[in-house]
């Protein structure tokens, strides 16, 4: 979109929020680069130029805005809805791959050289792989100094930095302020109101509709490393570098975001981990206006817009889950992911609330015996085979993965359907086409909108909702009585 000049510049104009993250706008007098809604007098378009990326405008010697903080928005939903390679490595940046293991790290995962990535990312978005890991370093530097006490020491050893001199020198690039600038800066004083925890606030797009979203991660957390309480939804995450809890509650523009983590240089993975699980990057307006193209849909999407696929933190824990829940109710389904939890998972304290484990990795679940489950023989067969091949590697369930290929090596698994690789493909691998055409509770919403409840006959009229058949998915759920729609939960915790 940033190659439309007049296109973006209409939007810098009319300060429209929908479009931040699509872009940024850098002004070529003061060298600074904004949101498009920020707030301050448009400039003339002679000296305007836009950047897909904040990475792009600092290669270009812009500065960020220290008015609307043009880092503080919601991420391209671009990444989100494309499997391209690019779409791909955006995704795994964001994870911190390429503090994890580099550019070469980055570019095996993905099948390229590093020359070849390189030309990609430079070509599309006008940075490179460690540009755009420099860029991702010094927002969230700036989330940690102006939401936490964290010493600044800390601080650049959390956001990924090799020194404290690199990290003084990126902040003031970017920012043209000192670490000590930002923090006197913050609106509010710094320290998060629980010792240990990491307070802040998660971007979105509006609108946003909370209640199938969080209400469908509720009715189906897993006792042990899920729940509900105070109303937030509480879980724990199993990070690169260690374990944490978080606790995540929706408000009218954000999401409250509480981080208790074992070794904070899982912040940046922890904080994208939280984004995806709640598909925060998405852009309702575009799916809206598709799905309403379609008149049966029409009158559900103006009920509540904004709706978001739950998704998750773990690719193979959703995937292990999913065969789990393979024909049984939802609390069946967590009542035996429970019994894993509870013999397999690592041991968590939660002082705050009542998470006890960390779900299973599949290497912890080599051992598992399915009998102990109390299943059908055929899916203890399909579980043991998942378990061994996301265990051994020759099956990738990722932020990064082919999503093409992960369908394909899912239907090789015996006892793995279309309706189990299409709820993977929608909530672990964020396909926003996926389409379980089969799922009880999509062919009852079709039938309650005169669609009837043939998977067949479904799946053609489907056709219409392309590219965004997850998000029809969601609307087809909301017709139906089910707790998967109710946020908060009807029977709390």
């Amino acid at each position: 979109m940033f190659e439309d000049f007049e296109r973006c510049y209409r939007a810098m104009q009319s300060k429209d929020a929908r479009f931040d993250g699509w872009f940024v706008t850098a002004v070529l007098t003061t060298h600074i680069y904004c949101r498009p809604s920020c707030p301050v007098r448009p400039p003339h378009a002679k000296n305007v130029r836009f950047y897909p990326t904040a990475a792009a405008a600092q290669q270009a010697g812009f500065r960020a805005c220290k008015r609307c903080s043009p880092d503080a928005t919601p991420g391209s939903p671009e990444w989100n809805v494309r499997e391209d390679i690019v779409a791909r490595a955006m995704r795994l940046i964001a994870d911190g791959v390429v503090d994890r293991e580099g550019v070469q790290g980055l570019a095996s995962r993905l099948g390229y050289s590093t020359r070849q990535l390189e030309r990609h990312l430079s070509s599309e978005v006008g940075a490179g792989p460690l540009a755009l890991a420099r860029a991702q370093r010094a927002q969230t530097a700036r989330l940690l100094i102006e939401t936490t006490s964290l010493r600044f020491g800390e601080i650049a050893f959390a956001a990924g930095f090799a020194s404290i001199r690199q990290f003084n020198d990126t902040v003031r690039a970017v920012f043209a302020l000192t670490p000590t600038d930002l923090r006197t800066r913050a609106r509010r004083s710094p320290g998060s109101p629980i010792p240990g925890v990491i307070s802040m606030r998660l971007p979105l797009r509006a609108p946003f509709c909370p209640d199938n979203l969080f209400g469908h991660l509720a009715a189906t957390a897993v006792p042990g490393c899920e729940e509900h309480r105070d109303g937030a939804y509480r879980r724990t995450l199993r990070l690169p570098n260690g374990f944490g809890i978080v606790a995540l509650a929706p408000r009218v523009d954000h999401v409250a975001c509480q981080l208790g983590l074992d070794d904070l240089r899982d912040v940046p993975a922890a904080i994208a981990r939280c984004r995806r699980l709640l598909d925060l990057d998405a852009d309702p307006d575009a799916v809206s206006e598709a799905l309403m193209e379609d008149r049966a849909l029409v009158a559900v999407v103006r009920k509540a817009p904004g709706r978001r696929v739950p998704r998750t933190t773990d690719e193979a824990e959703f995937a292990i889950r999913a065969v789990i829940g393979q024909q049984v109710s939802t609390r069946a389904a967590r009542t035996h992911a429970a019994r894993i939890v509870a013999r397999h998972g690592k041991p968590i304290i939660d002082t705050a609330g009542g998470l006890t484990h960390v779900f299973p990795s599949p290497d912890e679940l080599i051992e598992l015996d399915p009998s102990t489950l109390g299943v059908p023989l055929a899916r203890r067969r399909s579980l043991e085979t998942l378990i061994r091949t996301l265990a051994d590697g020759s099956l990738e369930l990722g932020t990064g993965s082919d999503w093409t290929r992960a369908r394909r090596q899912l239907l090789c698994i015996p006892g793995i359907g279309p309706w189990t690789v299409e709820t993977i493909a929608m909530r672990a691998l964020g396909d926003p086409d996926a389409f379980p055409a089969t799922d009880l509770g999509v062919r009852r919403g079709a039938e309650s909108l005169d669609l009837g409840n043939s998977p067949t006959a479904l799946l053609a009229h489907a056709e219409r909702w392309k590219p965004w058949r997850a998000y029809a998915v969601q609307y087809l759920w909301s017709t139906q009585d089910h707790a998967i729609n109710h946020w908060p939960p009807e029977h709390a915790t």
